[in-house]
């Protein structure tokens, strides 16, 4: 961008000689002034893909900044030839976004680079993981919550903390708030990777701690629903919840029992369970949570539902594709 200098029309010729070399001066250090801080704001003129993809180079840095100190920059070379292979990179040049950069170090940790990247991703794959490292809008360091999830393009949250360091997810950022033309980025020391499974996957991976809830929601005829609806959020019983609550000894007895009961008896204990939209833990207050049948009363001091049920501190804000699961050791009766 040229530094356009409208010099004032040469009206007034009989200025004398010390006015004239005040206002000379004035002038040049009026450019320095402007010179400098262009320089130091280059990158407000450059789009997020421009940023990262001269960051760490030779040309950047200040003037005072060592050599040694541009070498241990980072460099963003496998993440930006990731977005321009996935089509991504028109988007994070035109939209006002925020992104959670892994640098080439980080993707290093996975055998990862710029020439085998997509080959072992595969573009879609790589899409969603990319995706999942992109927040709308601009959020610097200070808006960050301190303890928290927040939403990417991706439809899947990270979780955001906030101590001696600042970590996304497993990621700690390495450096912060580099500001560009359209947005920042927070250069992080690992990848992000997106849920990857619908809420009847994930809890049909934890088998056989939900299998009991499992053949509930196949036999409710909500099994469907869960898998590709929403999203949804799934206060998820144990296989033990469901035993205690039958007066059985086995899984496969409560699953019997589950199997024996008609699916209008069933379907509106398991809605009493979920809750539409993503909801983490740090999105609930004590109080009535509604449900898609009915509300339940919530308390988070205790960390119970409806005064019996509790929560599982370990197994809270377990993310699906398609919604949140929060476990429970009881079943929930509306």
């Amino acid at each position: 961008m040229k530094l356009a200098i409208n010099l004032p029309k040469p009206q007034v010729y009989y200025l004398k000689l010390p006015a004239l070399l005040l206002f000379v001066l004035t002038l040049i250090t009026s450019c320095n002034t402007e010179d400098t801080y262009l320089d130091e704001n280059a990158d407000l003129q450059r789009t997020i893909v421009e940023v990262l993809d001269s960051y760490g180079s030779e040309s950047e840095g200040s003037d005072n900044e060592s050599t040694q100190s541009r070498m241990n920059r980072p460099t963003f070379r496998t993440l930006n030839v990731a977005l321009a292979r996935t089509g991504l990179a028109g988007t994070v040049s035109s939209n006002r976004l925020t992104v959670f950069a892994p640098t080439d170090a980080a993707f290093e940790k996975y055998g990862l680079n710029q020439r085998n990247i997509v080959s072992t991703l595969g573009v879609e794959t790589l899409r969603s993981i990319l995706l999942y490292h992109a927040v709308a809008g601009t959020v610097f360091s200070g808006d960050l919550p301190s303890n928290g999830f927040v939403a990417t393009l991706n439809g899947a949250s990270v979780e955001v903390n906030v101590g001696s360091s600042v970590t996304i997810n497993d990621a700690t950022v390495v450096i912060a708030d580099i500001e560009a033309r359209n947005g920042v980025i927070h250069a992080i020391d690992d990848v992000l990777f997106p849920p990857t499974q619908n809420l009847v996957e994930l809890a049909s991976s934890f088998d056989p701690e939900f299998s009991v809830l499992l053949a509930a929601a196949i036999k409710a005829e909500l099994a469907a629903t869960l898998a590709n609806d929403g999203p949804f959020t799934v206060f998820a019983p144990t296989n033990q919840a469901f035993m205690n609550l039958l007066g059985v000894n086995t899984v496969q007895e409560a699953i019997d029992a589950v199997n024996g009961l008609a699916p209008e008896d069933l379907a509106p204990i398991l809605l009493y369970h979920v809750v539409p939209g993503r909801v983490f833990s740090t999105d609930l207050s004590s109080g009535p949570v509604e449900t898609l049948n009915g509300s339940f009363d919530l308390d988070l001091e205790t960390l119970t539902i409806d005064g019996n049920a509790m929560l599982v501190p370990s197994l809270l804000n377990v993310q699906a594709t398609n919604g949140v699961i929060h476990v429970i050791n009881s079943v929930l009766i509306p």
